[in-house]
């Protein structure tokens, strides 16, 4: 088994099997600070992993989707989990598009306990954000083991770095 195998492995035990999980998401605000740069914006949302992605429910308009309209690039940090990343920021629409009747079930069951009382699924701006990982780096011991994952090459690579 790969070092980039054995990473996968550590985040479907840790963010798979169905779990709701707490990450921090982090985007690119749509206006720069006072010096012009870019500034990061961050805020926590439960999350459904599967196979490299992570999926959000969450509203259209939020501040959010706007700011990934502009810009995909996203960052996230699992809480408490020693996972973190960047990623792809995707819309996939409303969740009662038929396109996503199979998901919005695997996410309705993660989220059983409040997906009722914080979605208004009748609502077309009732959305599935997916974060299409690119990059993450697991920790494991404390820092002693860590894998530095490229997820589009599939290769374990040097810290931040995608082949």
């Amino acid at each position: 088994m790969s070092r980039y195998e054995e990473g996968l492995k550590i985040i479907e035990e840790r963010c798979g099997n169905g779990k709701d999980n707490v990450i921090s998401l982090a985007t690119i605000a749509m206006e720069p600070n006072e010096d012009g740069k870019p500034r990061p914006y961050v805020r926590e949302v439960d999350a459904f992993y599967e196979d490299g992605v992570f999926y959000v429910t969450t509203w259209a308009k939020s501040t959010k989707m706007q700011q990934i309209a502009q810009n995909q690039e996203v960052a996230f940090a699992l809480c408490t989990g020693w996972f973190s990343g960047n990623g792809i920021g995707e819309n996939l629409g409303w969740v009662l598009d038929p396109k996503n009747a199979q998901l919005r079930s695997k996410l309705r069951k993660a989220f059983a306990e409040w997906y009722d009382f914080a979605n208004n699924e009748k609502d077309e701006n009732c959305i599935i954000l997916a974060i299409r990982i690119t990059r993450a780096t697991v920790i494991e011991d404390h820092g002693a083991v860590r894998y530095n994952m490229d997820f589009i090459n599939k290769v374990e690579t040097e810290e931040g770095k995608i082949k």
